[in-house]
């Protein structure tokens, strides 16, 4: 399983720490064999040796530049960092970032060598349209994407139910995931109001390979809460 936790703009540097020294120490003391990622903001980004693997929310498709906001590549280089988040629906929807923008930051952090957790989901309203929409509005989203790359993890966010306590049923969530496996070999996650009421269930389903989680996972007691119940699927 792997389970990942998206602090998006949340948590302070003391804040961050405090929560990976719980993490830390709870995936040791459990011996977890699951791969554990954390998102923290760029300012709570460090250089340590760990045994949860730090990524980042976002980065510019560049070495360095004047781009003036942008954390860049020598930044990351900077931290250690190899993992990334791209194409989340709040960089899409939010602040519009377009297919080919986020297609040209897959490419670009493709060849860095980075592990890249790419999302996809659809709002409400095509979700509404049937299934054949919803999966014809997914399949754009990996336009100029090769999913053949070997270090991309696939996640299934559907929009309308980020943060919004809306949960697709569990059918909803295997029929997508299905048809992603169809299309992948890649692991595939899910997200979208992933709490600890509702992990162990979703984690179970077939064709899920883990979950990404955001505002439930601020807590780092919930977040080591589904790292357990990802565990105790393996006995």
């Amino acid at each position: 399983m792997i389970l990942a936790a998206n602090f998006k703009a949340n948590k302070t540097r003391q804040e961050t720490q405090a929560y990976m020294a719980v993490v830390e120490s709870f995936v040791s003391a459990n011996a977890i064999e699951d791969t554990i990622i954390t998102f923290p903001p760029f300012t709570a980004l460090e250089h340590t040796s760990r045994n949860v693997l730090i990524g980042v929310q976002n980065g510019y498709p560049v070495q360095n530049g004047a781009f003036t906001g942008e954390i860049a590549l020598e930044q990351l280089e900077e931290f250690g960092i190899k993992t990334i988040l791209i194409g989340h629906s709040e960089r899409r929807h939010i602040l519009g970032e377009t297919q080919e923008q986020i297609a040209a930051k897959y490419r670009f952090f493709a060849d860095q060598g980075f592990a890249i957790v790419y999302c996809v989901g659809e709002p409400l309203s095509v979700r509404q349209q049937g299934e054949e929409v919803l999966l014809s509005y997914i399949d754009a989203q990996f336009e100029g994407i090769d999913l053949s790359y070997l270090d991309l993890i696939i996640a299934y966010e559907p929009v309308w139910a980020i943060g919004t306590g809306l949960t697709p049923t569990n059918e909803q969530i295997e029929a997508v995931h299905s048809a992603l496996r169809r299309k992948t070999t890649a692991p595939l996650l899910y997200g979208g109001s992933v709490k600890v009421n509702n992990a162990g269930e979703i984690m179970a389903l077939t064709n899920v390979d883990g979950v990404l989680v955001g505002s439930a996972a601020l807590s780092a007691s919930d977040f080591c809460e589904m790292i357990a119940q990802a565990a105790e699927l393996k006995k």
